[in-house]
């Protein structure tokens, strides 16, 4: 059996926390943060996460700040980060990428898909 890849959720707005929570309980270690602070010393704790998924627009440091340092040590530089966030524009995705994302989410999030009921004749 693999060991669970860590993945660290931060996001100021705890409903976006337990959305994604939801999403990837079954499959991953979760640990969340709110705030971009948190999510620094989250991301250089021990063991460190195998990918970040980083909400921008937070109080103090957003997400753009967060990813900057992140990417600026070189104890997380080689992590992962995706941005999750519901600023879409082309520009907020550009900026992402040049900061080091691997990949950018806009949300809200698609409800998740049911299976149809099955008939029974």
């Amino acid at each position: 059996m693999t060991e669970k890849k860590n993945i660290l959720i931060v996001d100021d707005e705890p409903i976006n926390i337990t959305v994604l929570m939801g999403f990837l309980k079954d499959d991953y270690r979760l640990v969340a943060a709110t705030d971009g602070q948190q999510a620094l010393d989250r991301a250089s704790a021990t063991p460190k996460p195998d990918l970040i998924l980083l909400d921008i627009m937070m109080p103090g440091l957003s997400g753009y700040d967060v990813c900057r340092q992140l990417k600026g040590n070189p104890e997380t530089h080689d992590i992962p980060v995706i941005f999750v966030s519901a600023m879409g524009e082309t520009d907020d995705e550009t900026n992402g990428f040049e900061l080091g994302a691997v990949d950018y989410i806009t949300n809200p999030f698609p409800p998740p898909l049911s299976r149809p009921a099955s008939k029974h004749n």
